[in-house]
């Protein structure tokens, strides 16, 4: 599914529905939203997909606060579902880690052959922050797409979300104070 198909299905009225029938995905400790990325998505051949999926890697690990923070979990549940492949020096140096690492409980799970696998994410039933995590996880592959190694390195969180346009995006940053230093009230998660 794209991002488009995923704004335009029925979310808001399947997550409504999970809520009245009493089932649960933020407030549980077993659930994870786990956001599949096709490699094709970054180019042609292997080389070019790793390349880019080298940038993805270093951009996780270079803002780790702002992307714990959004993930809603807690430390210890990203050791334990989404752990750090630990921060290198450039994107490369992150690359050669993560291929030497075969485990699947990572933060971008590089595990799949024709997919990468974005682990860090709590649950939800909530459609706002299914969509802005949807968002994120596009806007995050589209600098990498778009950007080479040395822009990556220098990019802000700050100068990151200034870009967005997203306004589900921008409300959960403002929500989780990520969106340049503004706070709105939280709502309840489900």
């Amino acid at each position: 599914m794209t991002l488009d198909y995923h704004k335009n299905f029925c979310w808001e009225d399947v997550m409504s529905y999970a809520v009245r029938l009493g089932y649960r995905s933020h407030q549980t400790s077993t659930c994870g939203l786990h956001i599949h990325v096709n490699r094709d998505s970054f180019g042609l051949d292997r080389d070019k997909q790793d390349e880019v999926i080298s940038r993805i890697l270093y951009f996780v690990e270079h803002h780790w606060n702002e992307m714990l923070k959004f993930s809603r979990r807690s430390e210890y549940a990203m050791n334990r579902w989404a752990a750090r492949y630990g921060y290198e020096s450039s994107p490369k140096a992150i690359m050669d880690k993560a291929k030497k690492s075969y485990c699947r409980y990572v933060a971008v799970n590089l595990c799949n052959y024709h997919t990468i696998e974005f682990r860090l994410f709590r649950g939800t039933l909530k459609y706002n922050t299914f969509i802005a995590t949807l968002e994120l996880v596009a806007k995050i592959c589209e600098l990498a797409v778009l950007m080479d190694d040395d822009v990556i390195s220098k990019i802000s969180w700050s100068e990151f979300v200034s870009e967005i346009k997203e306004p589900e995006l921008i409300q959960y940053l403002k929500e989780r104070s990520l969106y340049i230093n503004e706070k709105v009230e939280e709502t309840e998660e489900f």
